[in-house]
């Protein structure tokens, strides 16, 4: 069994395959073809056992205390027969709810395996779940087409109100309930929010977008020995995708070896958010940064950072830069259209953000642009959060989160550009096709001016001449991470600051990428 844990990375680590459902069926056709029957379920029975007997939960104290797991139907119900069975064979007290009896033929094996062992088994849960070591949710796995009902919706209820309260609820492959491509809960229904997940053969999409990182808790691989296909769909999001973009830092460096970027903005009484971007920028790397003002009563320089160089946006040579940031706080105004378009009609690599992504999504003429951008190789980077991309895709903001994937798709085709839907999991998605889901960021990010300082590492990347896609990678995880370390130092998740992001950025650049 190999495990993969969230939220961290090593920084080498190669990135993960998410599996669609489809790349999972199609995996699994083929290694059971090639193995004797029910040896994938014996598999999955046996790693998730392995799992509770290794895990910390399972400590001395807690040794004498039964496990409780609840079966489904299906054949997720199958894997928690055979982890039963296992169980129970290693010493360790065992009961089994199976509220509607296994159907598969699979799972009608597992059935007949746990009660060979002696495995207790009762269509009825018990009134408390405060009496068991660990509880598990074996009842529906990535097959789940409806929302659960009737006793199962009870019992998700229950284990949801577990997790929180007590903790020790492990989820077989995924929580139930969630959708395992789009990290949504099926439906809209009911889902198992789990302390643990072990997810078999490899990990899904849902486990790391949308709601699918507070349901699946720390998750655990079990790779049940399949090879995970050649070129996965869908990847995570990792180190190993952009390091070998990142410029090296050689002594006879110089500020225009790392590149000027333009931070493009600030319309009269919003100035703050192209500072903060500009800032960001500085500390990711960048050898020179401007911000260009579109209104009036701009500060002359920043205090803080006498380093930036502000200006006005009039009379601003932009066509010199190596990278252009646009739309932080720039307005909906005639003129910031006018820039706009003059920015897109620019030979430079460009990233847009906030209300250059708003002027887009109602102007036909300035989308073009930016497809037309595209068509010629030089794909803009846009990231939008939901409700952006909502705008720019014509659709709801609910059916932009219900698909998160298909929506980064969807953006990435439509615009001849990288799509960075940002959010819980964000979407990372190249119109050559290729999609990462980012696992770094926390609640610490819901506070304003991440998104502008996120636009300005990007930026700075872009100056630094890192490919759009890579760029974009590499910037999302950084600022993700950047969270998570200020978290596990104190200055999180409750009321950190975006501008304190920076500084952190720079620190893990330097000692992941930079040291030695």
């Amino acid at each position: 069994m190999t495990s993969h844990r969230s939220p961290y990375l090593a920084p080498n680590d190669d990135a993960l395959a998410l599996l669609t459902l489809d790349e999972l069926r199609s995996l699994e056709a083929r290694a059971a073809s090639a193995l004797p029957a029910h040896t994938l379920m014996a598999r999955a029975g046996a790693a998730a056992a392995q799992f509770l007997l290794d895990s910390d939960q399972h400590s001395p104290e807690r040794q004498s205390l039964p496990v409780w797991i609840v079966a489904g139907p299906g054949n997720n119900g199958g894997d928690a027969l055979v982890l039963a069975a296992e169980l129970l064979k290693a010493g360790v007290a065992v009961e089994v709810c199976m509220p509607v009896e296994v159907k598969p033929d699979d799972a009608r094996w597992a059935l007949d395996t746990a009660r060979a062992a002696g495995v207790p088994i009762s269509d009825q849960a018990p009134q408390s779940l405060a009496g068991y070591s660990w509880v598990v949710d074996g009842m529906f796995g990535i097959g789940l087409a409806r929302p659960l009902h009737g006793v199962f919706a009870e019992i998700a209820t229950r284990l949801t109100r577990r997790s929180r309260e007590d903790g020790g609820v492990l989820a077989l492959d995924i929580a139930s309930g969630l959708n395992s491509d789009t990290g949504e809960a099926v439906s809209g229904g009911p889902a198992v929010r789990a302390t643990h997940t072990i997810s078999f053969i490899g990990a899904k999409p849902g486990h790391y977008t949308g709601q699918g990182r507070d349901l699946t808790g720390k998750l655990v691989v079990a790779t049940l020995d399949v090879d995970p296909p050649a070129q996965p769909s869908i990847v995570l999001n990792a180190p190993s995708l952009f390091a070998t973009h990142l410029p090296p830092r050689d002594y006879a460096s110089n500020k225009g070896t790392f590149g000027t970027l333009a931070v493009i903005g600030g319309d009269t009484g919003m100035c703050g958010a192209p500072i903060l971007a500009a800032r960001m920028a500085l500390y990711g790397g960048a050898g020179k940064v401007n911000v260009a003002f579109l209104g009036d009563g701009a500060p002359p320089y920043d205090p803080p950072h006498p380093e930036l160089m502000l200006h006005h946006v009039d009379g601003f040579a932009l066509d010199k830069m190596d990278a252009l940031s646009i739309g932080c706080g720039m307005g909906s105004s005639d003129r910031a259209k006018r820039v706009l378009a003059d920015v897109l009609a620019l030979d430079v690599p460009k990233l847009l953000d906030a209300d250059a992504l708003n002027l887009i999504s109602r102007d036909d003429a300035l989308a073009a642009r930016v497809a037309a951008c595209g068509a010629k190789g030089d794909p803009c980077i846009l990231t939008p959060h939901p409700l952006e991309a909502a705008r720019l895709l014509g659709r709801d903001v609910k059916d932009v989160q219900r698909e998160r994937i298909a929506a980064a798709r969807q953006l990435a085709a439509r615009f001849g550009a990288v799509a960075v839907l940002k959010g819980s999991g964000t979407v990372i998605a190249s119109p050559d096709g290729r999609v990462a889901i980012n696992p770094t960021g926390n609640a610490a990010l819901a506070t304003g001016g991440t998104g502008d300082v996120l636009g300005g590492l990007i930026g700075a990347l872009l100056a630094q001449r890192l490919p759009a896609y890579e760029a974009a990678l590499a910037g999302v995880y950084l600022h993700g991470l950047a969270a998570q370390v200020l978290t596990d130092e104190g200055e999180g998740p409750a009321g950190l600051t975006a501008g304190e992001l920076a500084p952190k950025v720079r620190s893990l650049l330097n000692r992941r990428f930079y040291s030695g």
